[in-house]
């Protein structure tokens, strides 16, 4: 009773290609704006990947994040939560978390192998760069890599910095991968868990794998633990309020989903988040400020940051 729900907003993602939708923002300012217009709209905190200005690919350049975040922070005092993933070399993952001195960062807790990624692609009539075409290509071998090694050098150069790490578990066993990494000092309790469904590789949509996710995590961390959901398309909306309704924290926007409702596109990612903000207070759930998230997740203050 009493709890606030917080709204986090995936403003881009490197999953999704401009040719899928005129909406995905890729430049820096238009990252910024499309993430300060969200937390205008409710998100407490903003997920940051970015792009390639000139063609809207994925990078990792601190210099391009640099520029995204400083545009942001001129105008609110929303949450920086900063991606992780990407290449294989950890130095260069956390690139833009470091050079922001981003106050949280996703952190994927194992290796996946993408399955189908080619028929997102084909659904694609007229692609708008070139690098496009190859992006969506089927690699049967392709990995997202992850492995313990990765993991923990990411945890602990960032932990030590102060970067508050959320854990994105996209199956039950990378549940297992955090209390590993708990046991091992690398992570430290409360930790924060996005739980992921429905994307390649990883756990189904199936609500039953929302209860199993949240009895597990719960076994293993008791109170210790903030948990967040995400669904990927068009089971974003319903998942995240089933989430809601058991307790969770939810996720929406762009990098997830780029349509508002079945056939329509969603022309930002404010209106995801204020349509994800009208369902939480129509089920009687109060949504969480930026303030107040920092002080139930235990991130420092934003006058504090680097």
């Amino acid at each position: 009773m009493g709890r606030k729900t917080i709204i986090t907003c995936a403003v881009t993602g490197s999953a999704h290609a401009p040719s899928m939708s005129p909406y995905l923002p890729y430049t820096p300012a238009d990252i910024a704006r499309q993430a300060v217009d969200a937390a205008r709209a409710g998100a407490a905190i903003v997920h940051l990947h970015a792009r390639d200005p000139e063609d809207g690919r994925p990078t990792s350049s601190g210099k391009v994040y640099k520029e995204i975040v400083d545009r942001i922070r001129d105008q609110s005092d929303v949450i920086i939560n900063i991606t992780t993933s990407g290449p294989s070399d950890p130095a260069q993952r956390m690139e833009g978390a470091i050079e922001c001195g981003a106050e949280m960062a996703s952190l994927n807790m194992g290796t996946m192998s993408p399955m189908g990624r080619s028929s997102m692609g084909s659904k694609i009539k007229d692609f708008k760069f070139e690098w496009e075409k190859s992006f969506f290509t089927s690699d049967k071998e392709k990995i997202y890599r992850n492995t313990e090694g990765t993991i923990e050098a990411i945890a602990r150069e960032l932990g030590q910095r102060g970067t508050k790490l959320e854990c994105e578990c996209y199956d039950i066993g990378h549940l297992y991968n955090v209390a590993y990494f708990v046991a091992q000092g690398v992570l430290k309790l409360p930790v924060t868990i996005q739980t992921v469904f429905g994307f390649s590789g990883g756990i189904g949509v199936d609500p039953a794998n929302v209860v199993h996710m949240r009895t597990i995590a719960n076994q293993l961390f008791g109170d210790q633990w903030h948990w967040s959901i995400l669904a990927a398309g068009k089971h974003q909306t319903r998942l995240c309020a089933m989430g809601a309704a058991m307790g969770a924290n939810v996720r929406v926007g762009m990098e997830d989903n780029l349509y508002l409702r079945k056939g329509e596109l969603a022309k930002s990612n404010a209106e995801q988040v204020a349509q994800m903000r009208q369902i939480l207070e129509l089920m009687s759930l109060e949504v969480s400020t930026a303030e107040d998230a920092r002080q139930t997740l235990g991130l420092r203050a934003a006058k504090e940051r680097p």
